[in-house]
C-alpha cells in the first residue's frame, strides 16, 4: 500500500467529481460535495494532509485504492 500524496483541494474535488459527486454549496472555506446519501466537506487548503484526506475518503464511502485510481485516471 503506497503512501497517500499531499493534494490540493482542487485535486481532491476533481477526483471526487469523477466518482459522481457534485458541489452542492460552499460555506466559508469549505466546499460541500454531495452524492446520494454521502455529504463530504472539503476545506480549501493549499495542501490537504494525509489524516484529513483519509477522513474525506472514508466520508465519501471510498477505499484508498479507489481514490488513488480516481486521482490518477484522466478526465
Amino acid at each position: 500500500m503506497s503512501k497517500l500524496p499531499l493534494l490540493s483541494w482542487r485535486k481532491v474535488v476533481k477526483a471526487l467529481t469523477k466518482a459522481g459527486f457534485h458541489a452542492a454549496r460552499q460555506r466559508g472555506s469549505h466546499i460541500i460535495l454531495v452524492k446520494d446519501e454521502y455529504i463530504v466537506p472539503v476545506p480549501k487548503h493549499r495542501e490537504i494532509k494525509r489524516g484529513l484526506l483519509l477522513e474525506i475518503i472514508a466520508e465519501a464511502g471510498l477505499t484508498r485504492e479507489e481514490f488513488l485510481e480516481l486521482q490518477k485516471k484522466p478526465k
